[in-house]
């Protein structure tokens, strides 16, 4: 039968890739390489060069596909999410069945594939399609919510309490709600609109690798410099992954 690897490999640093996930990459003859388009090139750098210093196996092949951009016009956003999904799945079918008979593919996914990433969702959707013959392991990755923490020399919780997470749209709309709330996939800046006088921001962008932005501090007062930080890294680079922790709160307080 085919395999499948689903190989978390941090959030760009190549060093937090696991021992774990370099034996998973050797053991594919195929590594799946995304290409998400014009301003992103950097993004499937980093995996190249993540193969180029892990991947020791003679014979080990880089096969590269172009990703679909996910169409938001006269739909909702689970409808669109749901039919870009299917795009993908069509995508990783041909890629699948390209395998040889009993081979293994690899595909290496940012930060973890159990967080915030449809890899996994998007296999089961391509097996359960009943066309191909195949099955998967999941070998996890250090998150950017790790990353975060690491660089912030912080831990998430305060003591004895929940940490939440969620994205900015619901941040948005639903406000900040707990003491610890972790946000990814803010791509409006909600945390600038959340006025709260007590709350805190721990904030960070391209956490792990050399370009990594961090700042802290009371959200009422760094909420304006982060959005500038955040506005000329994205025109510098092209493209930014960012993520944030609003706290409220301390420890032992009841």
């Amino acid at each position: 039968m085919k395999h499948i690897n689903i190989i978390g490999i941090g959030t760009g640093n190549p060093e937090h890739v696991t021992i774990q996930a370099i034996k998973a990459m050797n053991s594919a003859e195929v590594i799946f390489l995304p290409l998400k388009g014009a301003g992103k090139e950097e993004l499937a750098e980093i995996r190249r060069e993540i193969c180029e210093r892990y991947v020791t196996r003679p014979g080990v092949r880089i096969a590269e596909f172009a990703v679909p951009e996910r169409q938001t016009a006269h739909t909702s956003y689970s409808q669109s999410v749901d039919a870009w999904h299917g795009e993908i799945a069509n995508i990783y079918g041909e890629l699948i069945s390209g395998l040889p008979d009993g081979g293994t593919g690899a595909f290496l996914v940012w930060g973890d594939p159990s967080l915030y990433d449809s890899t996994i969702r998007i296999i089961e959707r391509v097996r359960q399609a009943n066309s191909i013959e195949f099955d998967y392991s999941v070998v996890p990755g250090i998150t950017s919510i790790q990353a975060l923490a690491a660089s912030h020399k912080i831990p998430l919780n305060l003591v004895g309490k929940p940490v939440e997470i969620t994205t900015g749209r619901r941040l948005a709309r639903d406000g900040l709600c707990g003491g610890s709330t972790v946000v990814m996939l803010d791509g409006e800046q909600a945390f600038a609109k959340i006025d709260d006088a007590d709350a805190e921001i721990f904030w960070g962008a391209y956490l792990g690798t050399g370009d990594e932005i961090i700042r802290s501090g009371r959200l009422a007062d760094i909420a304006a410099d982060i959005q500038t930080l955040r506005s000329e890294a994205r025109q510098r680079h092209g493209w930014i992954m960012d993520i944030y922790l609003l706290r409220k709160g301390r420890d032992f307080e009841e």
